[in-house]
């Protein structure tokens, strides 16, 4: 099933222009999840915000973004404030720029997200964009605000739609010589030891398959989960057999009365 669009706008080359939806390619609803509870009651357990100072619940309405200048000293900015320093790469990805396909470190991709064209008008000139790209080997460069941050993307074509990755910023990506270059270079390793272990990676080389990026902690949590259902289940089925909430009860009679029948009796006189 697809995914829930989440942004709409219109994708833009020059002079065509024909509107777009996007969804993120990757999703953690699957995920296994766990709430935080009271394990004397059972109930779930609430986090508020409180104020640093007073130590009082803030209410969501009285909640606002501070830049801070100083200890204690903030900006305060309200959504009208962020709204009226939008941008025009809001809704629209204008591509200004292509580069070479691979030329981009996948270091720098950030998150993928599924591009299709919004509407039977705009088809043909979403599948100009593509092909053209595609035919070129290029991947296109623009902008675009997402999470009220402007961010650089880079539109791949695949298959029938485009893929949008965000890009991470440039001072998040650090520099691989600052970990590398201290590694001793001691020339070429021994050709033995080299075919040896080329042997070894071609009997090890399978065709890739998204199950090897399974996650094994997820299946065993869900055997786990599923295993205390089951229990639960049985303990509360052989509760309600035995009388409800008498069941410890009447099973301690029981096994006094079958004491005191078996106890041996005194002779009679």
């Amino acid at each position: 099933m697809a995914g829930r669009t989440y942004w709409k706008g219109y994708l833009k080359l020059s002079l065509v222009t024909c509107p777009v939806a996007m969804t993120p390619a990757t999703s953690e609803s699957e995920k296994i999840r766990f709430h935080t509870i009271n394990r004397e009651t059972g109930n779930r357990v609430e986090s508020r915000y409180v104020d640093a100072e007073t130590g009082k619940v803030v209410d969501e309405d009285d909640q606002a973004r501070g830049y801070a200048q100083g200890e204690n000293d903030f900006i305060i900015l309200d959504d009208d404030d962020l709204d009226a320093v939008a941008l025009d790469t809001t809704r629209t990805i204008d591509i200004d720029t292509f580069v070479p396909r691979g030329a981009i470190s996948w270091l720098y991709l950030d998150k993928p997200h599924y591009l299709v064209p919004n509407d039977e008008v705009g088809e043909e000139a979403f599948a100009v964009i593509r092909e053209a790209m595609k035919a070129s080997k290029v991947v296109g460069i623009a902008r675009l605000v997402l999470y009220r941050r402007e961010r650089a993307v880079m539109l791949q074509p695949r298959d029938k739609g485009i893929v949008l990755w965000t890009l991470r910023y440039g001072d998040e990506v650090r520099d691989e010589a600052a970990y590398f270059g201290d590694i001793p270079d001691d020339g070429e390793p021994p050709a033995r030891a080299t075919q040896l272990a080329r042997d070894l990676i071609g009997e090890r080389t399978r065709p890739w398959n998204p199950k090897m990026a399974s996650d094994p902690v997820q299946t065993e949590l869900a055997r786990l989960i599923q295993s205390k259902k089951k229990t639960r289940t049985k303990a509360a089925k052989g509760k309600e057999a035995a009388g409800g909430d008498n069941v410890v009860d009447l099973f301690a009679a029981l096994r006094k009365s079958l004491a005191t029948e078996t106890k041996p009796r005194g002779k009679r006189s």
